[in-house]
């Protein structure tokens, strides 16, 4: 029998065997998936594997539905991180000044050893926490990891949220602090990085800088990108209760999210960044995880970026639910997340 033959009595065997019709017609049912356990994966580090089996993030179905309620919240949750900034900047070996650009909290975050490579060049950081946690110095921790890992001297914009100000705020204070940089650095030394919210906001600040005419930096690290507040993804459904950070698609980053749009319509690509025209974005890295609730938000900036013409790079970590890659730098894991990162910055800045 020859090879071709063979193959498609092949396939026509599973079809009927699978009940998998090859019809055009064939109906788009949703998949009925049995209860299942999920074992802590034995290949990665023991510091990961405490992050994969911790439980879930106990806020993980607060419905606040105020900027209030949401400040409040997010106030008890910076005081918490705030007890380990210290250690945390000792142990990295970087400090961390408050400062404004034009007008906008942020601060510098300034490794002890910058190699002169990296002397005439600064990355820009926009924290996570679903456009409306960590606020003030609390939202410089994954700042502090690049910088400590990556040698890189970071501003982390403390941009404005709910109930000092809704959407597009957040933005805004992150595109006047761009153009700051841009008056002092040539675009193509200024990197732009930040993780969740922060990787969206990342995306949504390229969309605004083609919009206004301002050039583009050398390079882009938006990590699990919040690109799709609609909630279109394959992952919010097959990750639904595996990750454990965000748990749910309607979970709590939802309800921030939808509090901080303010009524905004949530597939406006300032919001949902997949939905924007990415021709003319820089280099970009994308970091996710197999648990990641926002996957395939991930996945299908990356297929974006690449269908656009963009460079576009995406590493992915066994057992990692959202954005835990830099929830602690002493995981062998997040540090192998910050030196693709730091890799990629020192290929494209400069150049």
């Amino acid at each position: 029998m020859k090879l071709t033959k063979f193959i498609l009595l092949a396939c026509a065997a599973f079809a009927s065997v699978s009940g998998v019709a090859l019809a055009d017609d064939v109906a788009l049912a949703p998949r009925q998936v049995p209860a299942k356990t999920v074992p802590v994966p034995g290949d990665v580090s023991p510091e990961l594997q405490k992050l994969i089996a911790a439980p879930y993030n106990p806020n993980w179905n607060a419905q606040w539905t105020t900027g209030e309620a949401w400040r409040k919240a997010a106030n008890i949750q910076a005081a918490a991180v705030m007890k380990n900034i210290p250690a945390m900047q000792a142990r990295l070996g970087v400090t961390v000044q408050p400062t404004t650009i034009g007008g906008v909290r942020a601060y510098i975050v300034t490794p002890n050893d910058i190699p002169p490579e990296h002397r005439d060049k600064v990355l820009i950081h926009i924290h996570g926490g679903c456009y409306e946690l960590y606020p003030g110095e609390s939202g410089t921790t994954e700042a502090m990891i690049m910088a400590g890992l990556g040698h890189y001297r970071v501003i982390s914009v403390d941009y404005r949220m709910p109930p000092e100000a809704y959407f597009p705020a957040a933005l805004d204070d992150v595109e006047t602090v761009y153009k700051s940089v841009l008056s002092t650095h040539d675009s193509k030394n200024v990197g732009v990085f930040g993780t969740s919210a922060g990787g969206a906001l990342v995306l949504e600040l390229m969309l605004r800088a083609k919009h206004d005419g301002l050039p583009m930096p050398g390079a882009i690290a938006p990590g699990t990108p919040m690109s799709d507040l609609t909630k279109v993804g394959d992952s919010f459904y097959t990750n639904e209760k595996v990750d454990n950070v965000l748990v749910s698609r309607n979970g709590f980053c939802q309800a921030a999210a939808n509090v901080f749009a303010h009524g905004h319509d949530l597939k406006d690509p300032l919001l949902s960044p997949v939905y924007g025209d990415m021709h003319g974005f820089p280099p970009a890295i994308l970091t996710t995880g197999t648990r990641d609730l926002l996957l395939s938000n991930t996945v299908r900036v990356h297929q974006k970026l690449q269908q656009s013409g963009v460079e576009a790079q995406l590493e992915v970590f066994d057992g990692m639910s959202h954005a835990q890659y830099q929830m602690d730098d002493r995981v062998p894991e997040a540090r192998a997340a910050f030196a693709e990162i730091t890799q990629f910055f020192d290929k494209h800045l400069g150049h």
